[in-house]
């Protein structure tokens, strides 16, 4: 039986038409609907131009999650992807989702990870500690900002020459190669339960 996802995203959405693409055309696997907290995220364009159904939600209606809850019932969504999303999952998503909702970290948790880290900030601090490493982490999500158990790491080199845009650089490339691959060996493991 097909599974079906929901990203979740705040901005501009590489990442979420990445995984769009990577999807299409699978028998096993839909992206089905896109969800953001921000009416003009640019993650609404481009999953219409994708022909996925974007849905925009109100704080109050986040807040709670019951509104949000009854949509992704709606739409029987299985699974949920987080990209580049910048807001915590309230509780009521948590226990109706168990380990059933993952993310992507621009770092190597569990460093420069944490409420406000996210994006350019991320790869600001990663030059600023001199890290000679950077790279991404998936994992799964809790109660907490980027302390949910970790599924997988890559990591990219950060020269001394590099700059916050050269880091950035490395990691989507990073994001983009590993996070649709990983979502299609957990969902397809869901496929098994």
């Amino acid at each position: 039986m097909k599974k079906n996802i929901a990203i979740f995203a705040s901005g501009s959405g590489t990442n979420a038409e990445n995984i769009i693409r990577y999807f299409q055309g699978n028998d096993s696997v839909s992206i089905s609907l896109v969800l953001s907290n921000k009416r003009d995220a640019y993650v609404l364009e481009r999953a219409e131009r994708l022909q996925v159904p974007g849905c925009v939600f109100l704080k109050e209606d986040w807040i709670t999650g019951d509104k949000v809850l009854a949509i992704l019932q709606e739409y029987g969504i299985d699974f949920i992807v987080l990209a580049g999303f910048l807001i915590r999952v309230p509780d009521l998503l948590l226990h109706a989702y168990p380990n059933k909702i993952i993310n992507i970290h621009p770092a190597l948790l569990p460093k420069f990870g944490g409420k406000g880290m996210y994006g350019d900030r991320v790869h600001q601090a990663v030059i600023a500690a001199e890290e000679k490493e950077s790279g991404i982490t998936i994992h799964y999500i809790n109660e907490h900002y980027d302390e949910g158990d970790v599924i997988f790491q890559a990591a990219c080199p950060v020269l001394p020459s590099d700059t916050p845009d050269d880091v950035a650089k490395k990691v989507h490339v990073l994001e983009y190669t590993h996070y649709p691959i990983l979502i299609d060996r957990i969902v397809a493991g869901l496929k098994e339960e």
